[in-house]
């Protein structure tokens, strides 16, 4: 490779950067960071979670969801609950304003998937279908 603008992982930085700063930028007049939006759609699929189930879904240790949680349970986005079969364990539900607010941070989601899209141009599809395959670690061979 002779110049840095033809590595892969350069270029997918480079990429992953400009779509979390326009999501920040989208976001921040509603309070809410991209990891919290990310958090309150894993949420809105399901009547309760476990911290741990959340982390899961989202691919973050539990330190890092610990202190997402902590942050938006401060701002009232999301509430602790005891689990009913784990004393041990809480369960996470999104408040009244966060489940309020959801449909207007879809919407502003929406515009950046709309931006991103313009971008890429007619081959979405195969954009698309290239970053799962990226993301998945089966795909990745770790004896090459």
């Amino acid at each position: 490779m002779d110049r840095i603008e033809d590595c892969i992982s350069f270029l997918a930085g480079k990429a992953a950067q400009q779509v979390t700063r326009r999501a920040r930028e989208l976001l921040a007049p509603h309070g809410v960071t991209p990891v919290q939006y990310a958090v309150l759609k894993v949420l809105s699929g399901a009547e309760a979670m476990s911290g741990a189930e959340i982390g899961k879904r989202m691919v973050l240790d539990s330190a890092s969801i610990t202190g997402v949680l902590d942050r938006m349970e401060s701002q009232g986005w999301v509430e602790r609950k005891p689990n009913p079969t784990d004393r041990r364990a809480q369960l996470i539900v999104t408040t009244h304003n966060a489940k309020r607010l959801l449909p207007t941070l879809d919407n502003e989601m929406d515009r950046l998937n709309d931006e991103a899209r313009s971008a890429i141009g007619d081959n979405e599809h195969a954009f698309y279908r290239s970053l799962r395959d990226l993301s998945s670690d089966a795909n990745w061979n770790p004896n090459v």
